[in-house]
């Protein structure tokens, strides 16, 4: 893919650039993780408190160049949605435990994503020693429901495929999310229904509201 695309209604998508991330960053509410189901249901900015380590990590996948920025040139050059996404190999999965009862929300979410990243078993099941993996998705409130979401997600698959990447996989949380991502051909390889995710207790851990019942794991071949 090329460092750029554009449509009829000018927005334009390339790969983001440090420089663009704080940009990015206010321009999502100050947290470009905003409205993500398990944060919102934790109080929203579960991360808050460690910003400057947060950013510094973020900033880190952008270094990467394989995350994108969509720009509106029609409204002086605003910035209307993100996908932040990075490199992921067998070394980057993380261990989890289920005694979760006395981590701070973030660590829950922390451990939570590990489980499902450990028991989706991408790089067994697909055979690959590398991925493309998207962490965030995010598009301006005003741009929801106009295709935004699934344009990145096209334009993602296009900077996968150029750098060698054999899979795209994208953990979502989200219902529509997920929807969107099985509409352009990301088959789902893992579900974990949130009720069915249990502390040591036994108590349900995320009940975030319907239709977000599941987190779905979807990928693609490249």
């Amino acid at each position: 893919m090329s460092s750029e695309s554009s449509e009829a209604d000018g927005i334009v998508i390339r790969v983001m650039n440090v420089s663009d991330f704080q940009n990015a960053k206010q321009a999502m509410g100050g947290n470009v993780n905003n409205d993500e189901p398990l944060d919102a249901f934790c109080g929203g900015n579960v991360k808050k408190g460690n910003e400057q380590e947060d950013d510094e990590y973020y900033i880190s996948i952008v270094e990467q160049g394989t995350s994108l920025v969509a720009i509106d040139e029609k409204n002086g050059g605003r910035i209307v949605g993100i996908v932040l996404a990075a490199a992921q190999t067998p070394s980057d999965l993380n261990r989890y435990s289920q005694s979760v009862s006395a981590l701070t929300d973030f660590e829950r979410i922390e451990t939570f994503i590990a489980k499902v990243e450990n028991e989706a078993n991408l790089f067994k099941r697909y055979g690959v020693s590398k991925l493309l993996y998207s962490h965030i998705t995010n598009v301006d409130a005003t741009m929801r429901g106009k295709g935004l979401g699934a344009r990145l997600t096209v334009a993602l698959i296009g900077v996968a495929r150029s750098k060698g990447y054999p899979l795209l996989v994208a953990c979502c949380t989200s219902f529509y999310s997920a929807r969107q991502k099985q509409a352009l051909g990301m088959e789902c390889v893992y579900k974990l229904a949130y009720k069915d995710y249990r502390d040591e207790n036994g108590r349900v851990v995320f009940n975030p509201p319907e239709p977000h019942t599941h987190v779905r794991v979807m990928a693609i071949k490249l």
